[in-house]
């Protein structure tokens, strides 16, 4: 059954360590990251953006399939499924196709405009036992079209929306979607801080998650992140190895072009890009 992820992050905040959101864009990747957690004894959070909802012909599609593996594949650890950067249109149709988690990116709002959109989504949230994630200064990069740059969030509108009582909170760290420019500046661990001890317990999250150094991922859990977020590097892996298996002939051989042999290259390279991530953010066995 899919669950709120208020518990699992409060829980990974406690304890100083991450819980990833994994995006999924079909039934391979789905498969891939709900088994892997459930080989890892971790929690997951499986991020569904707009775009891709879309693409597996909508929310109900998306949370059929998801409810369907938690049972056939006998998944046992916590696992939630959230809208990521979520319109406020986008929320509510989600909340109606029985997301357990949204988020509602009101950044590119002016400030009282995200706070009165936020305020009504706590609601229906709470009432409906769903977590919320809410987000101040956009998070750079590419995300559904949407160009930013990493802007740093300010600190005492991160502190504005976290009173508004959502469940976890998405700071502009000078983080970005996709690939990390050469001359990237690195992360904001002074911004990071200041909304930390602004927001106290709030789990905080870090977008972006695919090309940030190691060590600059560790400093930042250590500094109240307990959720990051993995796209880009699953695509990256799943397109490399499919692209090994057909450039080696292999959809030629036999019936390896049949997709349950084409895209298993793809599915376990997603796999150990999931593990290497829970294992790197601390999640194994906190199930």
């Amino acid at each position: 059954m899919l669950v709120s992820a208020k518990e699992m992050l409060e829980k990974a905040k406690a304890g100083h360590y991450a819980v990833a959101q994994i995006n999924i864009n079909n039934l391979e990747w789905t498969k891939a990251v709900l088994t892997t957690a459930q080989e890892l004894n971790s929690p997951v959070i499986l991020g569904v953006s707009e775009g891709a909802g879309k693409y597996m012909t909508g929310y109900k599609t998306v949370v059929g399939m998801v409810n369907g593996m938690l049972e056939e594949l006998n998944i046992t650890v916590p696992v939630a499924l959230h809208l990521d950067h979520g319109s406020y249109e986008g929320c509510l149709k989600c909340i109606e196709a029985g997301f357990s988690s949204i988020m509602f990116d009101g950044s590119h709002y002016p400030i009282e405009e995200n706070v009165a959109k936020t305020t009504e989504l706590v609601k229906i949230c709470a009432e409906k036992g769903m977590s919320l994630e809410a987000e101040v200064g956009s998070i750079g990069g590419e995300e559904d079209g949407v160009i930013g740059r990493g802007e740093c969030a300010d600190p005492q509108e991160c502190k504005q929306i976290a009173d508004l009582g959502v469940t976890m909170l998405a700071a502009g760290i000078g983080n970005i979607h996709g690939k990390y420019p050469d001359n990237w500046e690195g992360l904001s661990f002074e911004t990071l801080d200041a909304v930390q001890k602004l927001t106290g317990s709030m789990p905080l999250v870090l977008h972006g998650g695919t090309g940030i150094p190691a060590d600059m991922i560790k400093k930042s859990i250590e500094l109240g992140v307990s959720k990051i977020n993995v796209n880009t590097e699953c695509q990256w892996s799943f397109a490399a190895a499919t692209r090994e298996y057909i450039e080696a002939g292999k959809d030629k051989e036999g019936k390896g072009f049949d997709p349950r042999k084409l895209l298993a290259p793809g599915t376990a390279a997603i796999k150990a890009t999931v593990k290497d991530k829970m294992e790197l953010f601390g999640s194994v066995g906190k199930a």
